[in-house]
């Protein structure tokens, strides 16, 4: 575990100069680290939902660049994930968050990134110019992706864009595959607030995938998918318990 940065020579990633700005910055690491675990997490693992993570062990020793890639149902997605992955995983990872929503309002704008350490990733033709993902990780900057672009609004998996797995071939990062379980039961899509009880949710964190050396990004995104869904699949029963057999809740 280290607070520093990795060099990209670590992780295949390109070489490049040196630029300190907020992606970076320790300073606003520092502050991004007590807003999530000060303030963030307690609200949302403490009070909101009961979070059950797995997996930690398979990303114990991944450090510098790399594409977190993970299902999305909720607006829960995200701080479950920053509060799921090890700590040295998520001093610099940055979110992708979309423009027109994310970075629309002035206020939303300054909290998605100070907790998310967010990037706009532009959905629609105009608006709030995105910045390069690419030039992020090859700065030794971890990405957190959710290649369906939008919230599913039953659980069940929409259609994954390549774009992330491009991205990672392209660097020659590794991708970290996340299944989230149960989130789409906790706080729904169209809802302002998760559901009373602290409803069951979980974070399970799969080995890192690596493109084939023939591996085109449609197919790698096809086995991120599949590996995601296995993910899902081998725990919502546990995790969800009898709720996943009364209410036959798939996620």
């Amino acid at each position: 575990m280290t607070a520093d940065l990795p060099r990209g020579e670590s992780t295949g990633a390109s070489p490049a100069p040196i630029v300190r700005d907020r992606f970076n910055s320790p300073f606003q690491a520092s502050a991004r680290f007590v807003a999530q675990r000060g303030l963030l997490r307690p609200v949302v693992w403490h009070n909101l939902v009961t979070v059950t993570v797995r997996g930690q062990e398979n990303v114990k020793d991944v450090t510098g660049a790399y594409v977190v890639v993970a299902n999305h149902s909720s607006h829960l997605d995200t701080p479950l994930i920053m509060g799921g992955l090890p700590r040295h995983m998520v001093r610099y990872l940055a979110a992708g968050a979309a423009a027109d929503y994310f970075f629309d309002i002035w206020w939303r704008r300054g909290l998605t990134a100070l907790f998310f350490n967010a990037f706009p990733v532009q959905r629609t033709k105009g608006g709030i110019r995105s910045i390069s993902a690419k030039s992020l990780l090859q700065r030794g900057i971890p990405l957190l992706v959710f290649p369906e672009g939008t919230r599913s609004k039953d659980g069940t998996f929409g259609p994954f864009k390549p774009g992330a797995a491009a991205l990672a071939s392209s660097v020659g990062v590794p991708i970290v595959p996340v299944a989230i379980v149960g989130a789409n039961i906790a706080h729904p899509r169209g809802t302002n607030w998760p559901k009373r009880g602290r409803l069951p949710v979980g974070v399970i964190i799969g080995t890192p995938m690596y493109a084939g050396k023939s591996e085109n990004p449609v197919d790698f995104t096809q086995r991120i998918k599949e590996q995601i869904s296995l993910l899902r699949d081998a725990n919502t029963a546990d995790i969800l318990g009898s709720r996943t057999r009364k209410k036959g809740a798939t996620n």
